[in-house]
């Protein structure tokens, strides 16, 4: 058994949106998951993360590259394949409002993949279901609900119940706390640690909170405009950032300091992000980059390995 879980090779996703006009949501991205691990994705609003992530699990069809889970590249899976992958690997999705069927009950929603996967009694599959609410901060009479019932926190939950439900070995989760009270936030995240401890599961960690992403994950990717501009391990990447937009990534976390004047210590970008329909040549950070030069204007940065296992995309740390 491979001791990687999921191994992305130069995936791209790219989406037409008439005559020779085509988005580059994810362009050309290679990453991989280790078993029992997560990896935190990071970026701006319309990079890509929650591309990569619907990419990974086949909900969208890659435009071009290879995706690897357990060894096997899930584009060749047969149909029973298809049926097991499913069971071992979920997603949580990043709308808790679109993502459950107003029609279903609660109860209904969470057994729906364990009527298909598994075999269990009504009151075993009762009693999972239970289970799953206590785990995720609810309580049983919850079953008997609605989607329509439940504020946008409470439906989070219920997705992250429903993702478990099944036992995956790995799951996707897009902005899995977004819609949840801060108190809650801890809870649901201890809860995925725990449950990551007890059963080895692997994670893909979307979010736009980077103190959380630096809480839960092993390994941390920087997207912008569809590309990754650095990974490293989490110590590495929060202790020494190297890439200038990662820098200023960072640089936007709040620090609880009374004596530190925060918004002097704040990286901040000029310009606009560029558009993904028409990516500019060479860096497309280089717009919005202070050390761009005619080089980055041409030519695009490959990412590479600056010393253990900190990759980074840029030309002037080449240079170094």
């Amino acid at each position: 058994m491979s001791d990687m879980i999921l191994q992305v090779e130069n995936l791209k996703q790219y989406f037409s949106i008439g005559k020779n006009r085509v988005v580059k949501a994810v362009d050309d991205i290679s990453f991989s998951i280790r078993r029992g691990e997560t990896f935190g994705l990071v970026g701006e609003s319309g990079c890509g993360k929650s591309t990569t992530g619907r990419s990974v699990l086949g909900i969208t069809k890659p435009t071009a590259g290879r995706i690897l889970y357990d060894g096997t590249d899930i584009a060749a899976y047969t149909k029973a394949q298809k049926l097991q992958f499913k069971k071992r690997a979920q997603m949580i999705f990043q709308d808790p409002y679109a993502c459950l069927d107003p029609r279903m009950t609660i109860g209904s929603i969470i057994k729906e993949g364990m009527d298909v996967h598994f075999h269990y009694s009504r009151k075993e599959s009762d009693e999972k279901v239970g289970d799953l609410l206590n785990k995720v901060g609810l309580t049983e009479d919850y079953a008997s609900r609605f989607p329509h019932e439940l504020s946008g926190g409470q439906r989070q939950r219920i997705g992250i119940a429903r993702a478990l439900a099944v036992e995956p070995e790995f799951i996707v989760c897009d902005e899995p706390i977004a819609a949840l009270d801060v108190s809650i936030q801890a809870q649901v995240v201890n809860l995925m640690m725990k449950v990551q401890r007890e059963r080895g599961h692997a994670y893909l960690f979307i979010s736009h909170d980077l103190s959380m992403v630096r809480y839960i994950s092993d390994h941390i990717g920087v997207m912008y405009l569809g590309s990754l501009v650095e990974m490293a391990p989490k110590d590495e990447i929060y202790g020494h950032p190297l890439h200038p937009y990662t820098k200023a990534l960072f640089s936007a976390i709040p620090k609880p300091d009374p004596d530190l004047n925060w918004a002097k210590t704040r990286v901040k970008l000029e310009g606009e992000v560029p558009s993904p329909i028409n990516t500019p040549a060479g860096c497309k950070f280089c717009a919005r980059c202070p050390y761009g030069d005619e080089r980055c204007r041409q030519e695009t940065p490959k990412l590479l390995d600056v010393g253990g296992g900190h990759m980074v995309a840029c030309h002037k740390l080449e240079e170094m």
